[in-house]
């Protein structure tokens, strides 16, 4: 079984609504959610929207390879009509970020582990310095905290709380 920290989140739509459907369609796809942290809200990272995400980060089990996961996410996200533009950020009702896969690294053309930004994005370090502040990261060799203290992001992350 492989350890997965998956970044979740979305701006449009009812949001706790599609919080409660992504759960389920992670955990009969993909694996079991064993741990989750908070709901925080956040502004747009990227490019403007009318309005802020949520977002949170989860801890899954899968026996799923790599690839077999990030096909199954896109698949996911399909269903709640997600469009990827290539270099380009957007309002979505759902995304799907893997973050951490065990210690893995690797980086193809198709999938990049782990994830190339997200020590740059506080909506991301955040909610996974609640649930993981220890875990350090395969390439950089800091933990979850440290990545954060020395994370660049000014932008306001707000507790929204917990979805069942």
């Amino acid at each position: 079984m492989h350890k997965v920290f998956l970044g979740i989140g979305g701006n449009i739509g009812n949001k706790h609504d599609n919080f409660q459907k992504v759960y389920f369609l992670i955990e009969n796809e993909l694996g079991v959610i064993t741990k989750k942290s908070s709901v925080y809200e956040s502004p747009p990272w990227g490019f403007k929207a009318e309005e802020n995400f949520w977002n949170q980060v989860i801890i899954l089990e899968t026996s799923l390879s790599p690839f077999e996961l990030i096909e199954k996410i896109l698949d996911i996200e399909d269903h709640f009509e997600r469009k990827r533009d290539i270099g380009k950020y957007n309002s979505r009702e759902m995304d799907i970020d893997i973050l951490y896969i065990d210690n893995l690294f690797m980086e193809t053309d198709d999938l990049t582990i782990p994830h190339p930004r997200m020590h740059q994005r506080k909506f991301v370090l955040v909610p996974l310095n609640e649930i993981a502040p220890g875990v350090k990261h395969p390439l950089f060799r800091l933990t979850t905290l440290q990545l954060l203290e020395n994370c660049k992001d000014g932008s306001m992350i707000l507790r929204v709380g917990d979805i069942k």
